[in-house]
């Protein structure tokens, strides 16, 4: 817990996803400081005991890639029942319409579903900023402080319009030297470093279709001087392929190689069409990986080997992507998502529930270049999600962590960031949520009507 605040015993909880914490964990100065195992009491002195026996214990979620402003934008008719190159062009003139006030609606609420489902750090790839929102990384920083949510905000970028070979229309690219001065200014002013960080900034380019090779490299010798990490899209899609093939004569890993960003500093989204080869290449960089089971499937874009990466030695991580391809920003069910999926191509033998709870804690907590949350350890951060089984899809289950996954949790009951509880008996304190969702419903079905 923060400050000088007594340690807090999370006591004999009903199941914790850990070994060696059967009678629960004591938390002190916002960290871990203690492993309970059967049969035991804490070590610790002076403790004041949480009693946990109707919770089932995670880390906290961490959720590796997403874009909170498609909030704004879940389940829009036009863009329905299309693959992602012509889903964006049915999108992008709406995204063109946003203003700094539905920006912060739509980062709130993206981060208060997320939290509500059990996360406690997220990433964000914001790589829009039509006219009057060059502010976009200010205002969801901002928004991350007021709900008490570990951050790592991407200053993403798009530079390659229409009339010049790309996707995007003119009206929501910037120009080069505005990309990276912004990207400069975010760093500066936000990046916390080191352990406990509730801050970071990463440089994300959005995708080899919609920037130029000259922002790739410069972002790259620039994410190097500033020591943050680097995020983008890369072989998410066939279609990519065929536009790298096409527009620069190599395929999309032969691509990032050349723009000098296959290397330990780098986390990718999707991934599913990256071939044996490629695996080996990305897992020799140290280059990771999040996958986003929902989206990938909504638009029909393929399925990203996950087992073979992690065989290779690739960190995996997961992340809900976009609310406008998913269409919900709940780290929970993608974790459900995820188990589905993978075992569906794997089988019952190689994948587990398990596996798929540490694709969202550890795995992704390498995504962010993260050792200090992630997982129930001394020492690590105290970010925690407790769930309760006292729903109906719950009733009857054997094993609570092997429920969570397979009976389809959807909401934490508490949720805890660095020894504070952000979430308590479901509800954000301090957060009228029936006002958001209201206020943002009402930005949303504007912004929409515009078009």
């Amino acid at each position: 817990m923060p400050g000088d605040a007594p340690a807090l015993w999370i006591k004999d909880p009903l199941a914790i996803f850990a070994d060696g914490a059967e009678r629960g964990i004591v938390i002190q100065g916002g960290r871990i400081a203690e492993l309970v195992p059967v049969g035991r009491n804490p070590a610790t002195p002076d403790v004041k005991a949480f009693d946990a026996g109707e919770h089932v214990v995670l880390p906290g979620l961490i959720n590796a890639h997403h874009h909170f402003y498609q909030t704004l934008t879940r389940a829009v008719p036009a863009a329905l029942d299309r693959e992602l190159f012509p889903w964006l062009q049915a999108l992008y003139p709406i995204w063109t319409r946003l203003t700094p006030e539905a920006l912060d609606l739509a980062m709130t609420l993206a981060m208060a579903e997320l939290i509500l489902s059990g996360c406690t750090t997220t990433t964000d790839h914001h790589y829009v900023f039509p006219a009057g929102t060059e502010d976009g990384v200010d205002i969801e920083v901002a928004a991350a402080r007021r709900l008490g949510l570990r951050v790592l905000l991407t200053r993403g970028s798009m530079n390659l319009s229409q009339r010049d070979g790309g996707l995007p229309p003119d009206s929501v690219v910037q120009d080069e030297d505005t990309i990276l001065a912004d990207s400069e200014r975010v760093a500066a002013r936000y990046h916390e470093a080191g352990d406990g960080a509730m801050v970071q900034i990463a440089l994300a380019p959005c995708s080899p279709f919609s920037v130029t090779t000259s922002l790739m490299r410069a972002t790259a010798e620039l994410a190097k001087r500033l020591d943050v990490r680097m995020h983008t899209h890369l072989s998410e899609t066939e279609d990519e392929n065929s536009f790298c093939q096409e527009l620069y004569k190599c395929r999309p890993l032969d691509y990032l190689e050349d723009c000098g960003w296959l290397n330990d500093r780098t986390w990718l989204a999707h991934g599913v069409h990256f071939n044996d080869a490629e695996i080996t290449r990305l897992a020799r960089a140290g280059t990771a990986v999040a996958h986003c089971a929902c989206s990938n499937q909504t638009l029909a874009s393929g399925t990203c080997p996950v087992c073979a990466m992690e065989d290779a030695g690739m960190h995996v991580g997961l992340g809900v992507d976009g609310p406008a391809s998913n269409d919900s920003s709940n780290l929970m069910q993608e974790v459900r998502a995820a188990f589905l999926l993978q075992r569906s191509r794997y089988g019952v033998k190689k994948v587990s529930h398990k596996d798929a709870m540490r694709w969202a804690t550890k795995g992704s907590a390498a995504c962010v270049g993260r050792t200090d949350i992630g997982e129930i350890a001394v020492g690590k951060m105290a970010d925690l999600a407790l769930f309760k089984l006292d729903e109906p899809r719950f009733s009857g289950s054997g094993d609570p962590l092997a429920a969570l996954v397979l009976c389809g949790a959807h909401r934490a009951n508490r949720v805890m960031v660095g020894g504070r509880w952000i979430v308590e008996q479901g509800r954000i304190p301090g957060l009228d949520l029936a006002d958001l969702i209201r206020r943002h419903s009402a930005a949303a079905r504007k912004l929409q009507a515009e078009s």
